[in-house]
């Protein structure tokens, strides 16, 4: 198994396990118990930084678990797009991968379907459908 599995596995198992409701109840509890323990520890530096450093490191470790999971889940959510493109009779096949173009050819490809858009909205106020392929 490679590096690359073995995290991907623990980055989505960890994200699934920290999902969870009793594990925010968790670490609400130890917020609060952190907090109630504050006057027996005379609310020092120490007691302070115990919470700053728990919190800081589970924090940073987390940032990249969610990351991770993020971008597994938008990488499947294109792949699902692409193959709805792909798969439709009449769509453009040019919009599949389109998160890889460069920012002022997606920007085309936004102002073309801006346009799409209010043309459609047009011809709602017409009374008209806006279904179909707007294209000639």
């Amino acid at each position: 198994m490679t590096a690359i599995t073995w995290y991907s596995r623990v980055a989505k198992s960890a994200a699934r396990f920290c999902g969870r409701p009793r594990v925010f109840v968790f670490a609400l509890g130890i917020i609060v118990v952190w907090g109630i323990s504050g006057p027996f520890f005379g609310f020092s530096n120490t007691w302070q930084l115990i919470i700053n450093t728990v919190t800081t490191t589970v924090t940073f470790l987390m940032v990249f678990l969610i990351q991770n999971t993020q971008n597994r889940d938008t990488e499947a959510i294109q792949i699902k797009l692409d193959e709805l493109i792909r798969a439709t009779h009449g769509a453009h096949n040019a919009l599949l991968d389109l998160e890889e173009l460069d920012e002022n050819i997606l920007q085309d490809f936004l102002r073309r379907y801006e346009r799409l858009a209010s043309v459609a909205r047009e011809e709602l106020a017409r009374g008209e459908q806006d279904t179909g392929t707007p294209e000639p």
